[in-house]
C-alpha cells in the first residue's frame, strides 16, 4: 500500500474516531454582548479576551471579558472604527510595488491579475442543500469557492482555488493548510483568500442586496500576527466599498485571537460566507457582488486613487526639495556675482522668471525688467 493510500485510509479512520459533538463544540456558538447587556454579535467558535469585533454601522467592540460556561463575552464599545491610515498605505504599496514587479518581469500584455485561494475547513456544508454541516466529501464549501472563482474569472483576473482537504475539522487544520498557503503565495498573487461558512443562525446572515436575496459576508482577521494591522486595513477597504456599492453585503469583521495564516502576508483575508443553516444558493448569490468588490479594492478606481496618492505625496515633497534647493542656490549666486544686495535681488528676479518662464519675477522681456 502506498504513502497516498495509507493517508486515506488514516483520515478514514479518524473521521470515525472522532465524535461529532467534538466537532459541534469546534463550532460552538458564542454570543457578544455589550455592557448593557444588549447582543452585539454571535460567532461559531471561542471568543476572547481581546478580541475586536467592527459591526456593521462600522463601531468597534473590544472583548474584555469571557465566560466559556455560558458562552457569552463582554465587549466594551470604542466608538467609531476608524481607518488606520498608514496600514493601509502600506497595503496599496505592497500593491503598487507587485505591479512593478510585474511589469518589469513580463510584458504589459503578458501582465496578470491574480488571486489565490484555499479552503481550511474542507467538510463546512450548507445544511438545507447539502443535507449535513460538515461532509468529509464534495463539501459544500468548495461549491461557494468555485462560484466565487468564477465571478472573478468574468471580470479578467486569473484566479486559483486549491480543493486541497485539510481535515479533520480541529486545532490543527490551519497547520495543515499552512502549506497550501505558502505554495499559493509562490505564485505572487494580489490577494490570498481562505473561503469558510460561519454556523450562527441563518438569519444572522440573510440579507437582500439589489433586490436578490442572499447571505451576507463576514470578514474574518487573525490578530495575533505581524501583518494584523494590515490585514485589518484591507477587510476594512473592503467593507468600505461594499458598503457604498451594495450595502448589507458585508455583515462586519471579526477581529480574533489566533494567525489563521495571515501572518504570510499583509493581504490575506479569511470570508465567511452565510452560516451552515442557511441555504447554499444564497452563499453562491454573494460571491458575484463580492467579486466585483474585490476588483474594486485590487484593481480599480479606490486601489488606483490609494495609489496615487502614495505615489503623489512623495513626489510633491520631492518637487519642493528640489525647488528649494535651487532658489537656495540662486541667492548664493547672485550675492557672488554682485557683491551688493539690491543687484542681487534684480539678478535673482531675473533668473527666477527665466526658470519658471516667467510665473516668478517678471519676464525677461518686460521693458519694466532692471
Amino acid at each position: 500500500m502506498n504513502v497516498k493510500r495509507l493517508l486515506i485510509a488514516a483520515l478514514a479512520l479518524s473521521a470515525l474516531l472522532i465524535p461529532r459533538a467534538a466537532l459541534a463544540e469546534a463550532e460552538a456558538v458564542y454570543t457578544m454582548v455589550d455592557a448593557a447587556g444588549q447582543i452585539v454579535t454571535l460567532r461559531g467558535g471561542q471568543m476572547y479576551v481581546g478580541d475586536e469585533y467592527i459591526s456593521g454601522d462600522n463601531q468597534l467592540y473590544r472583548v474584555v471579558s469571557v465566560d466559556d460556561a455560558a458562552r457569552t463575552a463582554v465587549a466594551e464599545c470604542l466608538g467609531d472604527a476608524a481607518l488606520d491610515e498608514s496600514a493601509l498605505s502600506t497595503f496599496f504599496s505592497l500593491n503598487a510595488q507587485a505591479e512593478a514587479d510585474n511589469a518589469a518581469e513580463k510584458n504589459a500584455a503578458d501582465s496578470k491579475r491574480l488571486i489565490c485561494m484555499y479552503s481550511t475547513h474542507s467538510d463546512e456544508s450548507y445544511i438545507p442543500d447539502d443535507g449535513d454541516y460538515s461532509l468529509w466529501e464534495d463539501a459544500g464549501i468548495y461549491d461557494v469557492g468555485n462560484a466565487l472563482k468564477d465571478e472573478l474569472e468574468k471580470l479578467g483576473i486569473d484566479v486559483i482555488y486549491s480543493e486541497e482537504s485539510f481535515l479533520p475539522h480541529d486545532a490543527e487544520a490551519y497547520n495543515r493548510s499552512r502549506s497550501t498557503a505558502e505554495e499559493l503565495l509562490k505564485k505572487g498573487p494580489d490577494a490570498l483568500l481562505d473561503i469558510h461558512r460561519d454556523a450562527i443562525p441563518a438569519e444572522q446572515y440573510e440579507t437582500s442586496v439589489d433586490g436578490e436575496d442572499i447571505s451576507k459576508v463576514r470578514l474574518f482577521v487573525g490578530r495575533s500576527n505581524q501583518n494584523s494591522a494590515a490585514n485589518k486595513a484591507f477587510a476594512q477597504q473592503i467593507k468600505q466599498v461594499a458598503d457604498e456599492e451594495y450595502p448589507g453585503l458585508i455583515k462586519d469583521i471579526y477581529i480574533g485571537k489566533g494567525n489563521y495564516n495571515q501572518e504570510l502576508y499583509p493581504q490575506a483575508l479569511l470570508l465567511e460566507f452565510g452560516t451552515d443553516e442557511i441555504e447554499k444558493d444564497k452563499a453562491i448569490g454573494a460571491t458575484k457582488y463580492i467579486a466585483e468588490v474585490l476588483d474594486n479594492v485590487l484593481y480599480g478606481a479606490s486601489a488606483k486613487a490609494e495609489t496615487n496618492a502614495t505615489r503623489t505625496q512623495p513626489a510633491a515633497k520631492g518637487i519642493l526639495l528640489v525647488i528649494g534647493l535651487a532658489v537656495l542656490g540662486a541667492v548664493v549666486y547672485a550675492f557672488a556675482s554682485t557683491g551688493r544686495f539690491g543687484d542681487s535681488w534684480t539678478k535673482l528676479k531675473r533668473g527666477a522668471s527665466e526658470i519658471t518662464g516667467g510665473l516668478v519675477g517678471k519676464k525677461p522681456d518686460d521693458p519694466d525688467q532692471k
